[in-house]
């Protein structure tokens, strides 16, 4: 029997029956709800002009996220609480400070692009509490958001000015009330336009249904599904959400590992890792995506789809992180550079899926660097993503795991290249060889963000950057390498 879909929206509990599992969010606020505040731009989550604020309850607490609409799924919002451009508006017309500031500060020309940049203004303005952000977390929080008119300076201005306007409050305890009532303790169905969209609580819940569905879509974060939708027109056909499991949404230390459910959003999980990695995974952390996708985007997705240019899986592989799998027949744990055997093809068995990630802490004398080179900062595909760990002993490499993304069809460790150089002295002379041996690991493609030549010839210079950056006979190298280096 299938269940309607419950949730929050402009004081209101809102219910849908009758929508296609597949349906965007977007389309939901603008061609039912005829909210049309929220604008499509790209509908693949580049942009951000479809920006809204999904709240949610976890472990009884309030979350509240900015996210694009135009690639979540209307049933996703089963429980939750939807806040678009429209919920701004004060008592009596009033605008909302960060409406007010964008006035103030001419932020917007066209206006195609205000709605979006707003609710990544609102989202902040919530979390700072209305206190005046900081540039570092104004950038950040406005990495989603596309403007061709301004040239960003005023929308900036605009971040900075609606600290110092009278407040505005959130009454937080008031959202979570009305949230309680609409959670569901079992699995739910939802069956709509000939599909199915199931939604399990509980891990049992979700073997059982893959067991039962081993060709249904997996949904989590719907970065990358939710273009398959909005781009490549597919049938997705019976989808299971995994975003009411909360058996995958964990993060705890298990001895020398950490291990993360599949369900962790990649922001949180970046934090979560950067708390044990501050140098060498914070700046990843902040490139990686955008703020809305990383909101939305779980590590343990990213993980599954097994992009070549997926930025998560080379350092993971360096720091020779594990994969659990679970399914009806019990669990699986291998190393992750072992889950790819080719182009998208993995080494899962039907009805399998991913549990979580066992990422391993710092070791003492682990000397550990990740890398991105991409055309832009901010929200761009790696043409090249490296990670590098070593272990010295002495002016001896005793160890050495290198992993690329860009540089294969699945992410790939450099075998041949961690063979030369372990025995080899640290030395100028070892890195310039293991440069050369490079080409017998990897024979990159072409493509619009990188050559060939420029692919092997980057890999090639960021080996050297590790070099420089832990080498072992230059000028106060020990207190270079008490920076870098991992912490024990």
């Amino acid at each position: 029997m299938s269940q309607p879909i419950r949730f929050y929206y402009q004081g209101a509990v809102r219910e849908v029956t009758s929508a296609a599992p597949t349906q965007t969010i977007l389309q939901h606020l603008r061609e039912d709800l005829h909210c049309t505040g929220t604008k499509e731009g790209c509908a693949e989550g580049d942009c951000g002009a479809c920006t809204v604020v999904i709240g949610s309850l976890r472990d009884g607490q309030l979350e509240l996220k900015a996210v694009n609409a135009c690639i979540q799924l209307t049933p996703t919002l089963d429980g939750k609480a939807l806040f678009s451009v429209e919920d701004l508006q004060q008592p009596g017309g009033a605008l909302h400070p960060v409406q007010q500031a964008m006035v103030e500060c001419h932020g917007s020309q066209c206006g195609f692009c205000t709605p979006g940049f707003v609710m990544s203004l609102w989202s902040m303005y919530l979390k700072q509490g209305g206190k005046q952000p900081t540039r570092c977390q104004i950038n950040d929080a406005l990495s989603g958001n596309l403007c061709r008119c301004t040239g960003y300076r005023p929308i900036i201005d605009a971040a900075m000015r609606m600290g110092e306007l009278a407040p505005v409050a959130f009454d937080r305890a008031a959202l979570a009330a009305q949230l309680a009532p609409l959670q569901r303790s079992a699995l739910a169905t939802y069956s709509a336009a000939g599909r199915n969209f199931h939604a399990p609580r509980t891990l049992a819940e979700l073997i059982s249904l893959r067991a039962a569905h081993p060709e249904a879509t997996l949904l989590a974060g719907s970065t990358d599904v939710g273009l398959w939708i909005t781009k490549q027109m597919r049938d997705l056909g019976d989808i299971i959400y995994l975003g009411h499991v909360a058996a995958l949404g964990h993060i705890a230390q298990d001895g020398a590992m950490l291990e993360i459910g599949a369900g962790v959003t990649l922001e949180d999980a970046y934090q979560a890792l950067a708390e044990h990695y501050p140098d060498e995974l914070t700046q990843m952390w902040q490139r990686f995506a955008s703020l809305p996708i990383r909101n939305a985007g779980t590590l343990g997705g990213n993980v599954a789809n097994g992009s070549p240019i997926g930025d998560s899986m080379p350092w993971l592989i360096a720091l020779g992180s594990q994969v659990v799998l679970a399914s009806a027949a019990g669990q699986r744990i291998m190393p992750l550079e072992d889950l790819y055997l080719a182009y998208q093809q993995k080494d899962m068995l039907p009805g399998e899926f991913v549990q979580s990630l066992r990422v391993p802490l710092p070791r003492e004398g682990v000397h550990f660097r990740t890398y991105k080179l991409a055309k832009r900062f901010d929200q761009d595909i790696s043409a090249v993503c490296a990670a590098f760990a070593f272990r010295f002993d002495g002016q001896l490499v005793s160890e050495a795991r290198i992993a690329f993304g860009g540089m294969a069809a699945t992410p790939k460790r450099a075998a041949a290249t961690e063979a030369l150089l372990v025995g080899k002295p640290w030395t100028d002379d070892t890195v310039s060889a293991a440069m050369a041996m490079m080409e017998n690991d990897f024979a990159p493609l072409s493509d619009m963000r990188a050559s060939s030549a420029y692919r092997m010839k980057s890999a090639q210079n960021l080996l050297r950057r590790f070099w420089f950056e832990t080498r072992l006979d230059a000028p106060l190298a020990a207190a270079a390498l008490n920076v870098f280096a991992v912490r024990a």
